[in-house]
């Protein structure tokens, strides 16, 4: 496992790649390109993805009192701007400065939130702490070592803060082949970790896990659904159905959220 510092390395390349986005090969295009028009419109159809965002804000709750970090957050994520809009203090954090940029023009009016390019693991770049909520949407699988990732959010957190998650997982077996498969092509791997059961538990046994919500579970098979020969209403009635399974099982089932291809998580400060 690499270290603290030895993360903050890697992260300069990774801060290239995202600025940049010339490091890309062709398998690692064709991998970005299935997650976000197929994976993502799939999440869509069956209703996934606006339930997640939903979601997240029930967790974050009034905001006007809370200090919150928007962490890896690019240009800006789904939620960005209505926490920027609406919390007590805002700070999205990127690696990427051209990213940062970008999002810190679209917050110019709100005097209360501002966004900065550095690393998260650095005291030095960003020393900022005590924050209510941290919101990691994508970003926590980022950290190839779990143990320094967990050390830095507790680190961060306020007492009895919280942390709202979502990450892709690599405990399916069919999900597991075929990331194998690809990992040895893949220009991102160095900073590329779906969690594996490991991690989750890492996550579990640290923080207070106090609601997950697995995705893409059983509903993964949607696209074979997509296939047979009946009405897009029936398709997505289907397919709508496996993800509520997925979503209400995996809350209390580690089978079924070991399943998934994704977790949400809200977890506590203990």
């Amino acid at each position: 496992m690499k270290t603290a510092e030895e993360i903050i390395e890697t992260n300069i390349k990774q801060k290239e790649f995202y600025n940049y986005k010339t490091h890309k090969n062709i398998p690692t295009r064709i991998w970005g390109f299935l997650r976000e028009k197929t994976l993502k419109q799939i999440r869509r159809d069956i209703g996934a993805l606006n339930q997640s965002y939903d979601l997240h804000k029930v967790w974050f709750g009034d905001l006007s009192d809370k200090k919150v970090l928007d962490l890896g957050c690019f240009s800006g994520n789904n939620l960005s701007m209505y926490m920027a809009e609406n919390s007590k203090e805002y700070i999205g954090l990127d690696l990427s400065d051209v990213a940062i940029a970008k999002l810190n023009d679209r917050l110019k009016d709100i005097p209360t939130a501002k966004a900065i390019a550095a690393d998260f693991l650095s005291m030095t770049d960003f020393p900022d702490k005590d924050f209510d909520i941290i919101y990691a949407y994508g970003v926590l699988h980022h950290f190839q070592n779990p143990d320094v990732l967990i050390s830095k959010l507790n680190e961060k957190l306020a007492t009895n803060g919280i942390i709202v998650s979502y990450d892709p997982f690599e405990t399916s077996l069919p999900i597991k082949i075929i990331r194998v498969l690809y990992r040895p092509f893949q220009s991102d791997k160095d900073w590329e970790w779906p969690f594996t059961k490991s991690t989750y538990y890492k996550f579990h046994n640290t923080f207070k896990v106090i609601e997950r919500h697995g995705v893409l579970g059983k509903a993964k098979w949607y696209f074979l659904i997509n296939l047979l020969p009946i009405s897009s209403e029936k398709k997505q009635e289907i397919g709508k159905r496996w993800h509520q399974q997925d979503w209400d099982n995996s809350m209390v089932s580690d089978k079924v959220l070991f399943s998934c291809m994704h977790v949400t998580m809200k977890m506590q400060k203990k």
